[in-house]
């Protein structure tokens, strides 16, 4: 029965999500969120935007086949081929959905589009009606709408429906609206469009200006029942609404929005942590709901008023989104039950090979330092279990490093297909200096875009996580490493974005050597 009350969440982590600069999700990572956020009650991912690439279409497709109990969308532009692509990769899915587009502005019809209104509305049509014969279910966006005409998107809006579209999506493409406007905006569409019972209004809010979740709440106000966005308010430029707040945002305050949900609220932090781990992308420690101080309270007053009665300063519980901390602390001596259930509670869904992979991993650490934090266990999960390493990728066999005044030296022997390369160089530090030596053994010469180092818990004995960001020509590889020796994680990280640079030229059918902006040592 169709609930007029109830707001479903679209999660766009995946796709949009995905687009935010460095981030790189290889499948394996992908297909371990996807389930996370089935678990969570999520009621539509979008697994990705099949006709943009083979790696996309297969991601889409895995999920599609693999994660049960939610619907899986493909993004079409509205393209026969591209419409096409996202119903093959969708086919396996217990409810299919194609989210198909087309940009609504007058900007983006006359300079992106080079369309008429009327190009625009016949080309609706004609992709909505064929997504509509393809899958169980059609999601029509207005790209830019919110600096679109109304009456326009009203009288698109209708032709969608009539065409065979369910979901009618409003985005704020590019974070241009402002909440009280914003709600007017949708009530007016709401209003104009007229829409027969089961079908439901949606948006989708940008943050260029900070105001997405608030733009997705004003937009709930005023009668639209899905938000799509993303877990951390993960995307480009300045991401997407953080689906994280919005729910909670109706959850704390359903005095004033009076809806229904099916989110289990308590994986949100869990799931956080994970996308957080996989995609490279820190939380800010107070980011709200799910940074690491959303619930801490330093400040004597406020303590005080906690531990008087805890609503004096707390209008949600950290229990009602998962951030409780774990009470069963896990070392040499524990069980692999205990490991696998510590592992469900970070939120990770492994299958019997894996979890055996990763207690494996964790006992040797157990060995090495007194004491393995949760921080240690997610950074070991995400760089050596699902990290998986593609057909004839370079592998460090060995590494040496002298530091002196001033000077550095590293020498490394790197495998790749039973063949050792080994060389040597200098730099400012060991670290420089190991990366030029990679570069000189690999002979390949790609630009490091980012290097970040973090610790997994604020311990001296701290293992050390190394993200690595690389670019060669348009292609663009993210690597991790983590041990605790940072010098060695700083080392893997490169080398693993090596590999990923590899794997998605072969993919995208690009030959790195050949590439006319390779730098070749």
């Amino acid at each position: 029965m169709f609930d007029p009350n109830r707001v479903h969440f679209f999660d766009t982590t995946l796709r949009d999500g995905e687009q935010a600069a460095g981030v790189n999700l290889n499948a394996t990572e992908k297909l371990q969120i996807a389930k996370q956020l089935a678990k969570m009650k999520m009621d539509v991912i979008e697994g990705g935007f099949p006709a943009a690439s083979p790696g996309d279409f297969n991601c889409v497709k895995a999920i599609a086949r693999e994660v049960k109990g939610v619907t899986v969308a493909g993004l079409a532009r509205t393209k026969e081929g591209d419409i096409r692509a996202a119903a093959q990769a969708l086919n396996e899915a217990e409810r299919s959905r194609i989210h198909t587009f087309i940009a609504t502005s007058e900007i983006h019809m006359t300079h992106k589009l080079k369309m008429t209104p009327e190009q625009v509305l016949a080309e609706t049509k004609a992709s909505v009606s064929l997504a509509r014969s393809l899958a169980d279910e059609v999601e029509f966006s207005a790209e830019d709408a919110s600096r679109s005409d109304v009456d326009f998107l009203i009288k698109i809006f209708k032709l969608a429906i009539e065409s065979g579209a369910t979901i009618l999506n409003i985005p704020d493409t590019v974070g241009y609206a402002m909440p009280d406007q914003f709600s007017q905006f949708v009530k007016n569409i709401i209003d104009g469009v007229q829409a027969p019972e089961g079908v439901i209004f949606s948006v989708h809010a940008h943050n260029d200006l900070g105001l997405a979740v608030a733009n997705s709440l004003a937009a709930v106000k005023a009668g639209v029942r899905q938000v799509e966005g993303a877990i951390n308010g993960m995307g480009e430029r300045g991401g997407n609404a953080a689906l994280e707040e919005v729910v909670m945002g109706l959850k704390t305050r359903n005095d004033l929005y009076n809806v229904t949900m099916g989110m289990d609220t308590t994986r949100l932090y869990p799931v956080s942590r994970l996308i957080s781990r996989l995609s490279g992308v820190t939380v800010p420690p107070n980011k709200a709901i799910v940074g690491t101080n959303a619930f801490a309270h330093e400040s004597g007053i406020h303590q005080h008023g906690v531990l008087a009665h805890r609503e004096t300063y707390e209008i949600m519980r950290a229990e009602d989104v998962g951030s409780v901390p774990a009470v069963m602390v896990l070392g040499k001596h524990s069980g692999r039950h205990a490991f696998r259930d510590r592992l469900e509670t970070l939120g990770y869904q492994l299958d019997n090979e894996q979890v055996a992979k990763a207690f494996d991993i964790f006992k040797k650490l157990c060995d090495e330092k007194k004491d393995v934090t949760d921080g240690d266990i997610e950074a070991i999960i995400a760089d050596q279990v699902l990290n998986v390493h593609p057909e004839h990728s370079f592998e460090l066999k060995e590494y040496a490093i002298g530091v002196g005044a001033g000077l550095a030296t590293a020498t490394v022997v790197i495998s790749r297909d039973g063949q050792e390369m080994r060389d040597a160089a200098t730099g400012n530090g060991p670290v420089d200096a190991a990366f030029s030596a990679i570069k000189r053994a690999i002979n390949f010469s790609p630009l490091l875009e980012n290097f970040s180092i973090r610790a997994t818990s604020p311990r001296s004995d701290a293992m050390g996580e190394t993200v690595v960001v690389l670019k060669h020509g348009e292609v663009t590889a993210q690597g991790r490493g983590v041990e605790t020796d940072i010098v060695k994680a700083s080392i893997q990280a490169y080398i693993n974005a090596v590999n990923r640079l590899y794997t998605q030229a072969a993919a995208r059918e690009i030959k790195l050597e050949d590439h006319p902006n390779a730098n070749i040592c």
